[in-house]
Formats: structure tokens, C-alpha cells, sequence
């Protein structure tokens, strides 16, 4: 009977076949190199994006009172809890210059990626095109292609700056969004408030979105700094602002972010938020509510440290000279470095960590399809370990480079 019931199985799944829009989709990377890693125990991880730091004691605080109360194990708001909305209003007035008007609206998510795909199905029809600026947060692309969209790709220049010319130029009748991300991933640049304001405002003449992801707002070094279009006078009808509670307070796996819509989109956001989540986990609503009584100063005072591990990244990596070229990025914990070598990226992250046990991610997967870029983090570990891993790193890029 068992054998029967597989053959009806495997023949239901013929015909059926799986989705055609799926297949469209980039295979996610990081699970790619963390079983690259897996298989080669020892290696230092430089990939994935996240801090070597836990949350504040303010945030855990929250976790014995959260489960003392039986009504917190409930379903609860679809767009948050009050006091983590008051929490979140008070901090985008202060520091992001975002005083809610207009009916403006802020949506607690499971993280930014969430707040991106609630953005994106709210805006959006099957065969709409968002522009994306290359390199490309590569979840941001999949979103969209699994929307049924079209990514429209538009390159940034040799420092990874905006074209807000070339963002014009790729405008269409069915272009519904422009996506800007800063400070930015994968490239760790700042984009300076001048080119974000330069961009914001075509969103406003051309009638699009304004999308901006600031998942990495309080990761600044030197004199780079944070803006938010968000705070644009006018803007609040057409600018959609997307945040992470993850980065700054390092609990990525507690799943936390926000948005900030405008009010015609609430209707919206509410429907697919409720269909895919409910409510945001109302335990990690908590503690983020518990970090915010903290606020930036935690995140602030770990920059020291990050700032210096950077310093150090950066001169290891300017020892291969022009075999290995970055622009200065003065934003987030990374580097997207290009190496001098005609060999694929992925092949390459390939021998890094089977020859050198050291993981970086290959740039082809943020849209980047000549040369070799490498995308380096340096933000995962204790700073010991990234400085070793940086070590590896460059020993294994000198040793690839004399192959040719």
C-alpha cells in the first residue's frame, strides 16, 4: 500500500509540478556557505551579518515578568504592542527627525525582511517593477521576484554611490518603488542625505515609492552620517521606512523590526501582516521594548570596539594593493572587496574555506555579475576571531592571487 500511495505521489507531483515563480528565484547564499562551513570544521565565518554581542540586561529583564502573566501567551495587536509603539514613536522623533503625520503609521514585524515583503505586497501588482541600485540586499530581489515583480537593476558607481540620473533614466510606466538601503548591505557606504534627498524627491515628481531600509542606522564610522528621508517635509504619503531592532541590540534570532507607512497603506499591511504572522512574536515585543529603555547608547558604545577591528580590517586588506580594491565604507560591518582574479566568486569562497577555513560570501549574489566581489563582515565575532578570520582571509587571497 505504501508503494501505491508514493506512485500516486510522485505522479500528483509531476503534474503539478512546482512553482514556476519560485524557480525564478535566487537560491539564498548564507545557508550555501554555512554548509561550505559545516563541512569544514574550524573555518572562521566573515559572512553573515550580525553582531558578536548579545542583548542589553534591560531587554532580558523583560523575559520573567513576560512569562509571569498568562495573557501575554495570547494573540495580540496585528501592528504591536502599545508600549513598544510609543517606544518606536518617541525614538523616530528624536533620532530619525520622523514625527508621525498624516496618518502615518508604525508596524512592529518579524525584522526588516518582513517589513520589506509587507511594503512590497502592499504597493504592488503582478509584472509592477521596483528599482533596485546594484549591489542589491539580495532578500530585497527575492522579495520582489516572488511577488511576481520585475527587478529593475541600476548600477551605482565606483564607490558604490547612488546614480540618482541613471535611477531616473530606468523610471517606466509600471515602475511602482525605488529602493535605496543605507547605511548599506552589502557595501557597508553611507549614502550622503544630499543624494537620498535627490531621490526622494524624483519618487515625489515621478508619483513612486520612496523604500528606504535603515537596518544599519547606528553603525556609522569617521564623519559619515545617518539620514533618513523619512523626516523630508511632504514626504509621508509616498516614503515607506524600514528598520531592525536585530543589529543594534543583538538579538537577530528574536525576530523584531518596523516600518513606517503611509496611511493609505495600513489597510493593506494589516491584511498580509495578519495572514502571515497575526501579531509579531509578542515575547520579542517585550524585550525589544525593554532595549528601547536603552536605546541607542548600547549599540553606541560597542562602536568602539567594531571601529577598530575595522581599522585593523582594512590594513590587512590594503596589503594586496590593487589586486584587492574597496571603497571606504564608512557604514554597517562590511566591506565588498574586488578581487583581481578571473575566477567566479563562489569558486573562490570555495577554496577560502577548504584551503584557508575562512567563509566571506560571494558578490554574484547581490547582483553584481563581473569581476570577482567578495562581500567580508566583520561584525559576527568576538573581535579576536574576525582579526584572525581577516588574517586567513588575506593569506588565502595572497595564495590564490599567485595562481593567476
Amino acid at each position: 500500500m505504501a508503494t501505491v500511495l508514493e506512485s500516486a505521489g510522485e505522479r500528483a507531483g509531476e503534474r503539478a509540478g512546482g512553482s514556476a515563480r519560485l524557480a525564478a528565484v535566487q537560491p539564498p547564499i548564507i545557508p550555501v556557505v554555512a554548509e561550505l562551513i559545516r563541512r569544514h570544521p574550524g573555518t572562521i565565518s566573515l559572512g553573515q551579518g550580525v553582531v558578536w554581542y548579545g542583548p542589553p540586561p534591560a531587554a532580558l529583564d523583560r523575559l520573567a515578568p513576560f512569562l509571569a502573566d498568562p495573557g501575554n501567551h495570547k494573540y495580540q495587536a496585528v501592528g504591536g504592542i502599545p508600549e513598544l509603539l510609543e517606544r518606536i514613536e518617541t525614538k523616530l522623533a528624536d533620532e530619525n527627525g520622523i514625527a508621525l503625520r498624516d496618518g502615518q503609521q508604525v508596524v512592529v514585524t518579524a525584522g526588516a525582511n518582513m517589513a520589506f515583503l509587507n511594503a512590497l505586497l502592499a504597493i504592488a501588482d503582478p509584472g509592477d517593477e521596483i528599482i533596485l541600485n546594484v549591489p542589491f540586499y539580495f532578500n530585497h530581489e527575492m522579495a520582489i521576484r516572488m511577488a511576481n515583480c520585475q527587478p529593475v537593476l541600476v548600477p551605482t558607481d565606483a564607490e558604490y554611490q547612488l546614480q540618482p540620473d541613471r535611477i531616473a533614466a530606468a523610471i517606466t510606466p509600471r515602475t511602482r518603488a525605488i529602493v535605496t538601503v543605507s547605511p548599506n548591505n552589502p557595501t557597508g557606504v553611507v549614502y550622503p542625505e544630499s543624494a537620498l534627498r535627490e531621490v526622494n524627491q524624483l519618487c515625489r515628481e515621478r508619483g513612486v515609492y520612496h523604500i528606504h531600509d535603515e537596518a544599519y542606522e547606528y553603525f556609522i564610522h569617521g564623519e559619515a552620517r545617518h539620514f533618513s528621508p523619512g523626516s523630508i517635509e511632504g514626504s509621508a504619503g509616498y516614503t515607506l521606512s524600514l528598520y531592525s531592532l536585530s543589529k543594534a541590540y543583538g538579538f537577530a534570532s528574536w525576530r523584531i523590526g518596523y516600518q513606517v507607512i503611509p496611511a493609505h497603506l495600513v489597510e493593506a499591511v494589516n491584511k498580509i501582516q495578519d495572514t502571515n504572522l497575526i501579531c509579531p512574536p509578542v515575547v520579542s515585543q517585550h524585550v525589544a521594548a525593554g532595549a528601547l529603555t536603552v536605546g541607542a547608547a548600547y549599540c553606541r558604545e560597542k562602536m568602539a570596539e567594531l571601529t577598530r577591528v575595522r581599522t585593523r580590517a582594512m590594513e590587512r586588506l590594503r596589503e594586496l594593493g590593487e589586486a584587492c580594491r574597496f571603497p571606504a565604507a564608512e557604514g554597517a560591518f562590511y566591506f565588498l572587496i574586488g578581487v583581481e582574479t578571473a575566477r567566479p566568486p563562489l569558486e573562490i569562497v570555495t577554496e577560502l574555506v577548504r584551503d584557508h577555513r575562512v567563509a566571506v560570501i560571494p558578490g554574484s549574489a547581490f547582483g553584481l555579475t563581473t569581476g570577482c566581489p567578495l562581500r567580508v563582515s566583520y561584525g559576527a565575532l568576538q573581535p579576536e576571531t574576525v582579526v584572525e578570520g581577516i588574517d586567513r582571509l588575506v593569506a588565502g587571497l595572497k595564495a590564490i592571487l599567485k595562481q593567476g
